[in-house]
């Protein structure tokens, strides 16, 4: 490690290994802090995935910060990114850490897992040492250059980071084996002196990658650095460097090895074993100004430092800085109650918030352990309700008698020619399904709208027929290309005969017959199709169950609730028709010239 060396500087930018949105975005709002005009995030790296861009905010701003799936090729995009900071598990780590390590770019690697195998730390060392390279941790929280860069959750929360003015630079260099004290000496050290000018947590693994004594050493020897604080496990590398004659600037240091680290009494204590006592008198003889209890640690502080500015050696700061102010995220806000914000979706028939999905607040658990079948997924999903199960059961059979029609009508013929073009699924399904239409399984909403018009107003069969006439529109739901009135669909007859046997009331449905007998008498095609019998007979449904108010009717007729139970049944048919094809590997479809009738000619 290159003693007076700073590890960080107001332009220091980091490659980020993993992405974990809220230590980037904590480290973007430190920027903002701290008046840095570009993100110390250069950009992120995810192995498992593919690259592009996070959206993220630099103050009030929103900033995309680039994607890799390399460590190579965010390196040579961003050469200046020196700093490496690895979020990867302890199994995964030493691998991408030391691929880190030899990029010629990288500088830094903070490595933020524990637990990493004693035999990988081996290597890391050996390697880092060997080529000039500087790991923090593993088992760190990271590091800071207050008023300039820190690394992921180093500080805690933007109101912390406030409160120990790591948004500025002090005089105090801070280094630790563990995390867990940082943010609390962090605010201490807020407290009495003008703060942090850099803290840095070395890792509580046994076999950090840097020791105590290389950050000591290089505080020594930073000018802006004017006392040192350590919070040591292992005291012996420090005894040695203090003892060198080496170090020139107040340390002051906190063993944890001899104090309790949080208060559950009186006061942290110091243990009375003959070798602790031995150390720590050896401490005391290389020169630190050694503490026996945290809360005389802090006294020690706030007299060394008064001391060094007394003496000239630090001088204070006139006049605090005033950070600007990080926005709130909008969800923080609101949860707080400071804003309200109207909804940009509503929805009332379902809920995936709580342990089980809901569907109109039935839980998904009780629909399966009541044996409920998609009948009653549509009655919930669509009106809102539980319906009986004569509507539900109704709904089931329109599904399985509209799954299919053959492969000649127009959406299966639509679904099969894509499928044979080499398309997917979706586009086969889609390509079927905008063929539906008032000429193509569509003309149920309108079967339904001119039925229940007609009867509603009274209109007999000769007048509800003949108006329809002089306005040029054919009566939806009457007429059939193949069906006549001696070969009647007879999807239509089972459809009748569900109504007739269950349904309360089937005044619709009488109404259509007494039409279809009038038409009839017109032409011999001109019979019930299966666009009507659905239509009438779902009419019937809603006015029959005594669940549905007039004006819930009128909305179900009018905005096409019967046509989305045709593209729910069709839709298994196209899919079928699609499956079917590519099961088969049907070459693409072309037309036969002979099918044709060329009439270039005609004007």
């Amino acid at each position: 490690m290159a003693v007076g060396r700073q590890l960080f500087s107001h332009t220091t930018q980091a490659l980020v290994y993993y992405y974990k949105q809220l230590p980037i975005q904590n480290m973007l709002d430190f920027d903002f802090l701290c008046g840095r005009e570009t993100p110390s995030v250069a950009a992120i790296i995810n192995p498992a995935g593919a690259g592009g861009f996070h959206n993220l905010f630099f103050g009030q701003h929103q900033i995309l910060i680039p994607l890799y799936s390399s460590v190579e090729d965010a390196c040579a995009v961003h050469p200046t990114a020196d700093v490496f900071i690895d979020f990867g598990s302890h199994r995964s780590a030493a691998t991408s850490s030391k691929l880190a390590l030899t990029q010629a770019t990288i500088r830094i690697v903070a490595i933020i897992a524990d637990g990493i195998p004693e035999s990988d730390l081996m290597e890391l060392i050996d390697y880092a040492k060997s080529n000039n390279k500087i790991v923090i941790g593993p088992a760190t929280i990271g590091a800071i250059k207050a008023g300039a860069f820190k690394i992921g959750d180093t500080g805690g929360t933007i109101d912390n980071i406030i409160q120990f003015k790591l948004y500025r630079p002090g005089s105090i260099g801070f280094v630790s084996n563990s995390g867990g004290m940082a943010n609390e000496l962090y605010h201490m050290i807020a407290r009495v002196t003008d703060g942090i000018h850099e803290g840095i947590t070395i890792g509580g693994d046994a076999f950090p990658i840097c020791m105590i004594s290389d950050h000591v050493l290089r505080f020594n020897n930073i000018y802006q650095v004017k006392m040192i604080v350590v919070v040591v496990e292992a005291v012996q590398s420090l005894v040695e460097v203090l003892t060198s004659g080496k170090i020139n600037k107040p340390v002051c240091v906190l063993w944890i090895n001899n104090v309790r680290l949080f208060k559950s009494g009186d006061q942290f204590n110091i243990s009375g074993d003959e070798s602790s006592c031995g150390q720590l008198e050896a401490l005391k003889d290389a020169g630190a100004i050694v503490s026996s209890s945290y809360e005389t640690f802090e006294v020690s502080i706030k007299q060394t430092f008064n001391k060094l500015t007394e003496e000239g050696k630090i001088v204070p700061i006139i006049k605090e800085v005033t950070p600007p102010q990080i926005p709130e995220d909008l969800t923080t806000a609101m949860k707080s109650g400071k804003v309200r914000v109207p909804t940009r979706i509503v929805s009332t028939i379902s809920d995936e918030r709580g342990v089980d999905v809901q569907y109109a607040g039935v839980p998904l658990c009780v629909m399966l352990e009541k044996g409920m079948g998609i009948g009653d997924v549509i009655s919930l999903l669509w009106f809102k309700r539980s319906l009986p199960h004569y509507c539900t059961k109704f709904m089931e059979i329109c599904i399985i008698l509209c799954a299919d029609h053959g492969p000649c009508v127009s959406g299966a013929h639509n679904s099969i020619v894509t499928s044979r073009a080499g398309k997917d699924l979706v586009s086969c399904l889609v390509s079927g399904l905008l063929t539906i239409g008032p000429r193509f399984g569509g003309a149920v909403d309108d079967a339904a709208r001119y039925f229940k018009d007609a009867y509603d107003r009274n209109l007999s069969p000769y007048e509800f027929v003949e108006g329809m006439k002089k306005k040029g529109i054919r009566v939806p739901g009457i007429g059939h290309r193949i069906k006549r009135g001696d070969n009647r669909d007879k999807r239509v007859e089972l459809l009748q005969q569900f109504g007739y046997t269950n349904f309360p009331s089937t005044k619709y449905m009488d109404y259509a017959v007494k039409v279809e007998t009038y038409t009839l008498s017109k032409a011999n095609n001109l019979v019930m199709n299966i666009d009507g019998a659905i239509a009438t007979l779902f009419l019937d449904l809603l006015a029959g169950s005594g669940l549905f108010s007039k004006q819930e009717i009128d909305e179900i007729v009018s905005i096409g609730y019967l046509n989305g139970l045709f593209v729910l049944a069709r839709s298994i048919g196209l899919i079928g028709h699609t499956l079917d094809q590519k099961r088969l590997k049907q070459p693409l479809y072309r037309h036969p010239w002979e099918d044709v009738l060329y009439a270039c000619h005609v004007k």
